[in-house]
């Protein structure tokens, strides 16, 4: 179990999940050609999870300092996983992903993007090592992985099938794929700050310049209530341009997405506590869980 927690496997699970969705939801909702059957698919999942894991695992690594101040009793580095182990499972996990994207490169006939999940990797090396603390960066970063967790699924089945006779409903599609990844990132680059103001006395003590560092827990807290709200305004804009016509996302929308963010607003007006910074990071995970769970929903409507 304390290597499960190391990994964050329900993270992964989302991923996964959020994967399968837009495999088995979307692509066979519009029934589109895709390059990769189902074996060639788990093996994509596996290796974004791999990558992933060894990610929140070298994070780990970095953060045992900070993790003593902001979550003592979480700690595993050090304490239940030698750090040694934690490095090897790290390395292994890398490789593993790395192999199986050269190989599902090369199955679809695009060599070019084995390189992907080697950037991938890097830049979460990056990110655990040096990016985190820098002004934002951390944040932008982390959340354009999560988008391209989304956006790589097409990338892999959608993109090398598209003909000259299929583009339109190829692309049409393509395109949602990058709508709900723009959501996740959002909802992502939110929660990243909510974090940071969680994690606001840890963050100090490791020399970190986070958001709610530089600026204060005050400001910070503005700022996400203001993003949010921009948030609500693209939500309500999506809703209006795109499922208007379309009565069952519409409405599932506007009460499972458009109602918790209204909400998460209103909390994190005056959030002030780093308990209510916990519950408000919860409650964005949440909403962004449901989000991708409105996927199969296509699979009922016409566009």
């Amino acid at each position: 179990m304390n290597y499960l927690n190391l990994i964050r496997y329900q993270n992964l699970l989302f991923i996964a999940l959020a994967q399968v969705f837009i495999k088995y939801g979307l692509f066979q909702a519009f029934r589109v050609e895709t390059a990769l059957n189902h074996f060639g698919f788990a093996l994509l999942v596996i290796a974004t999870i791999c990558i992933a894991a060894a990610g929140n695992i070298i994070n780990d690594i970095y953060d045992v300092e900070i993790d003593k101040i902001n979550k003592p009793s979480k700690v595993l580095i050090g304490k239940k996983i030698s750090e040694r182990r934690a490095n090897r499972l790290f390395i292994i996990l890398n490789i593993t992903g790395v192999a199986i994207g050269f190989y599902l490169a090369n199955t679809i006939e695009k060599p070019g993007f084995a390189a992907l999940f080697i950037v991938f990797s890097a830049l979460l090396y990056l990110y655990a090592s040096y990016l985190k603390g820098m002004l934002l960066i951390g944040n932008i970063l982390i959340s354009a992985l999560v988008a391209m967790s989304l956006i790589i699924v097409a990338l892999f089945d959608l993109l090398p099938t598209i003909t000259l006779q299929n583009q339109a409903m190829q692309s049409t599609v393509f395109k949602i794929v990058l709508h709900y990844a723009l959501f996740a990132f959002s909802i992502n680059f939110i929660r990243e700050i909510v974090k940071d103001l969680q994690d606001i006395n840890g963050d100090k003590k490791g020399g970190m310049n986070t958001l709610a560092i530089a600026l204060g827990r005050k400001r910070t807290s503005t700022i996400v209530f203001v993003l949010c709200l921009l948030m609500v305004f693209g939500v309500v804009f999506y809703m209006y341009e795109y499922l208007y016509n379309q009565q069952i996302i519409m409405l599932y929308f506007l009460f499972v997405i458009l109602a918790p963010l209204l909400y998460f607003c209103i909390k994190s007006y005056d959030a002030d506590t780093p308990n209510k910074y916990g519950f408000l990071s919860k409650l964005l995970k949440i909403i962004m869980f449901l989000g991708i769970c409105s996927i199969p929903l296509y699979g009922f409507v016409t566009l």
